[in-house]
């Protein structure tokens, strides 16, 4: 086992300065046990830790680094900007360079906002929606993450014309109760709640590929009801594409399923790894953002020139030619290689699209929905985890979470990590 005494000791210290010894939870690995390893430096698809292990990396800083870690391009651009300047809460020309780059090559929004996280973008697109219909209620799906703002860390109530209830202390019942939760692939849950609700219902929002707690596909048809029962009701239709935009294609989900929702959220990708997130719609609807209208929304960081640069240097690499069918060509050689020898009998599937893969320990052959997961699989997750670390393939610290692959992967890469997967597997499937 590699010597993780350097991680060990900065962990101890981590408890002194913050909760839990982290500054997000999923960090603490309380989901797969044993230490956090702290990152030194990370260079392609590869990360070291500070005992100077040295891991081939599939979280990609949860998403965000298409292009691997420390990309020449990127690093190079990010320094040229930072010699003039990291903040100016001012307007730069950079931030028109990105915007341009993103609304010439994605036809289903025609104005947007950039703000600093997916929380903040996903907050704001929410209020924009209230704004725009001048309703109060939100319909939210069990199994999709949209940041922790306060209105969606909700769990499902009781029933379905019920209300929603606070998955977290410190959010007021009042607000839980402005949040409907239904359970994903349920067209008829969602005929019942327009019934019940059809006057007061702002928005629907879901994740079009649901990746925070598992990855959760959904059938075209299904989004394709969501996109019409909305019209129909007079709420708006919001996709959450903080991990799917720029991760299936330049145009996200929203492009792979050619669905036009009302409003988008991004982050993740579009700051080339620095903290951004942004939202967007058609000009009719983004003119109620202030200054233009009557929805406020403003940010001291937002537009920040170091996170510009960095996404204009890393989205300009995504729009080359073949820059997406080769992130899929290697995840399926990933995805197949694993699985060539697994007894089709055996509890474990990864589900893929595009560059994002799921490794679960399930018999389904397809999962939708986030109670087809089985809490006691993640045991086996655990196991698994703790080998492929091993052996040098870094996950992200929990069976709910995806995998990326990114454009520095080689097949080389590929080639080990399925030999460690299989390996690894072994042992968790005992």
């Amino acid at each position: 086992m590699p010597k993780r005494e350097r991680s060990e000791k900065l962990f101890e210290e981590a408890k002194l300065y913050f909760p839990g010894g982290v500054n997000s939870p999923v960090r603490a690995f309380r989901s797969v046990g044993g230490t956090p390893l702290f990152i030194k430096k990370g260079k392609g698809s590869h990360i070291w830790d500070e005992d100077d292990n040295k891991y081939i990396d599939y979280c990609c800083s949860w998403g965000p680094l298409i292009l691997g870690h420390a990309n020449a391009n990127v690093v190079k651009k990010l320094k040229d900007t930072i010699d003039e300047g990291t903040s100016f809460g001012a307007p730069t020309a950079l931030e028109n360079e990105l915007a341009a780059l993103i609304l010439k090559n994605n036809s289903y929004i025609e104005k947007l906002r950039f703000v600093s996280s997916g929380t903040e973008a996903v907050m704001s697109a929410i209020r924009l929606a209230r704004g725009y219909t001048g309703r109060t209620k939100i319909v939210k799906f069990d199994g999709c993450y949209h940041g922790h703002a306060d209105s969606l860390l909700v769990k499902a109530g009781s029933g379905l014309a019920t209300f929603g209830l606070s998955s977290s202390a410190g959010i007021p019942e009042a607000f839980a109760k402005e949040t409907i939760v239904l359970p994903l692939n349920d067209e008829d849950a969602l005929r019942k709640t327009f019934d019940f609700h059809k006057k007061d219902i702002a928005c629907v929002i879901i994740e079009p590929v649901p990746a925070n707690n598992g990855l959760l596909l959904q059938s075209r048809p299904f989004l394709e009801f969501l996109a019409d029962i909305c019209a129909a009701n007079g709420a708006m239709l919001i996709f959450d594409e903080v991990i799917s935009g720029f991760r299936l294609g330049f145009t996200g989900a929203t492009g792979y399923y050619n669905i036009n929702p009302d409003i988008i959220t991004f982050g993740k990708v579009i700051g080339g790894g620095l903290p951004v997130g942004a939202y967007g719609a058609k000009a009719g609807v983004m003119k109620r953002i202030s200054p233009d209208g009557d929805v406020y929304q403003a940010g001291t960081l937002s537009g920040n020139p170091v996170a510009m640069a960095g996404g204009i240097a890393q989205l300009t690499e995504c729009l080359k030619k073949g820059f997406y069918e080769e992130l899929e060509r290697k995840t399926k050689n990933l995805v197949e290689g694993i699985m060539k020898d697994i007894k089709a009998d055996a509890p474990f599937r990864i589900f893929h699209i595009g560059s994002i893969f799921w490794p679960a320990f399930t018999s389904r052959k397809t999962i939708s929905a986030s109670s087809e997961i089985d809490p006691a699989s993640m045991d086996k997750f655990k196991i698994l985890h703790a080998e492929l670390l091993n052996r040098g393939i870094y996950l992200g610290p929990s069976g709910y979470e995806v995998g990326f692959v990114s454009s520095a992967h080689s097949d080389e890469d590929i080639n080990t990590t399925i030999k460690a997967f299989k390996e690894a597997l072994a042992i968790a499937l005992k």
